[in-house]
């Protein structure tokens, strides 16, 4: 067997059972290992409903799938198992695969939602590598699906204004930068890279495009309400 094929047979026993892997012992992948073990961890999840991309300092991005088994709609309760990550984000539902330039009158394939992305790791212990998140889907644990911005004209999102509040802690409240200033040229960058990968881009899943209110997590028992000026609220409870 190979060390891929050990390290994502861990993680697949760990969203199976609910108990966190201990890969402490297992060779750490590299960046090809870690896209091949999401693979054969997503082929066991199922469908595929969106994808996460983040900008990598070097090389090509941070990219993972998103199951669908793990999206909901806003107002939904979500499992925790001790605490979950919460991050409030721009996503992009895909209307249709652009065989183009994305960035190309973008307002043709996609359509802007605010989402909150649920994080949390599959992996024992807390001090995990940044190859091994990402083997990880790059420790995404779901998503809260909002309402979208109607009337849309393509136009980019940098600076938002956005609120987040968990529970008694307002996460922020007021101006909201996206990671590296730009939605679009995040969602740009999954569409020149993810390729076939987890079966590739399609209609119906949505992009996410990094967290405007950094990653804070919360027990259950917190209510999460969420807000980006012009696309309305989101919301979830954590039970």
């Amino acid at each position: 067997m190979t060390p891929a094929q050990t390290f994502a047979n861990a993680l697949i026993e760990a969203h199976r059972t609910g108990q966190r892997a201990d890969v402490s012992s297992l060779p750490l992948p590299g960046f090809a290992e870690a896209l091949e073990i999401q693979q054969k961890v997503q082929a066991d999840l199922g469908t595929v409903a969106g994808f996460k991309v983040a900008r990598s300092p070097e090389g090509p991005p941070i990219m993972a799938p998103i199951a669908a088994r793990r999206v909901v709609q806003s107002g939904a309760e979500v499992s925790v198992q001790d605490v979950l990550g919460i991050e409030l984000e721009v996503g992009f539902e895909v209307l249709s695969v652009p065989t183009g330039d994305p960035l190309d009158h973008p307002e043709r394939h996609f359509r802007p939602r605010v989402v909150i992305e649920l994080v949390d790791t599959r992996m024992a212990g807390s001090d995990h590598a940044p190859l091994a998140k990402l083997a990880d889907m790059q420790i995404n644990a779901g998503l809260v699906v909002g309402p979208a911005l109607d009337g849309w004209d393509g136009r980019d999102f940098g600076v938002v204004d956005a609120a987040l509040r968990c529970g008694e802690t307002q996460v922020i409240d007021g101006h909201a930068t996206v990671p590296g200033g730009s939605a679009l040229t995040n969602l740009a960058l999954l569409c020149a890279h993810i390729g076939n990968h987890c079966g590739g881009l399609r209609a119906g899943q949505i992009v996410i495009t990094g967290s405007l209110s950094g990653l804070k997590y919360f027990p259950a028992g917190t209510n999460v309400i969420g807000r980006i000026d012009g696309f309305g609220e989101i919301r979830c409870f954590l039970r």
